[in-house]
């Protein structure tokens, strides 16, 4: 089971390659969101804005509303997603991964990653 820090790393991971994207890019398919990422093992959940300016820090979501964008996934399979982006759709066909949000939002992030 991986920590609380090395969930919130691997996600500033994430978020950071959405950042390193051109502005065009980002603007094309980057709404304005809220995006968290509950960690079922360890009982936190983190949060991020994401928008054409790319993602703002994580955050712990301590009794912050629902984001408009959700997964839970296990610390681990958080880990394993951040090194490897293409095990997303995997994990989340496979049930290690739940989404839950608009089918444009997730398209248009799946692009992305």
């Amino acid at each position: 089971m991986a920590t609380a820090d090395e969930c919130r790393t691997a996600l500033e991971s994430l978020t950071a390659r959405l950042t390193q994207l051109d502005a065009k890019s980002r603007q094309a398919h980057l709404a304005d969101r809220t995006l968290s990422c509950h960690v079922s093992d360890l009982g936190i959940t983190f949060l991020t804005r994401l928008g054409p300016h790319g993602a703002d820090p994580i955050m712990q979501a301590d009794g912050q509303p629902p984001a408009q964008i959700r997964f839970t996934a296990k610390s681990d399979e958080v880990l394993a997603i951040a090194e490897n982006p293409a095990n997303f759709a995997r994990a989340w066909l496979s049930g290690r991964l739940r989404v839950d949000g608009s089918i444009l939002d997730l398209l248009s992030l799946r692009k992305l990653l």
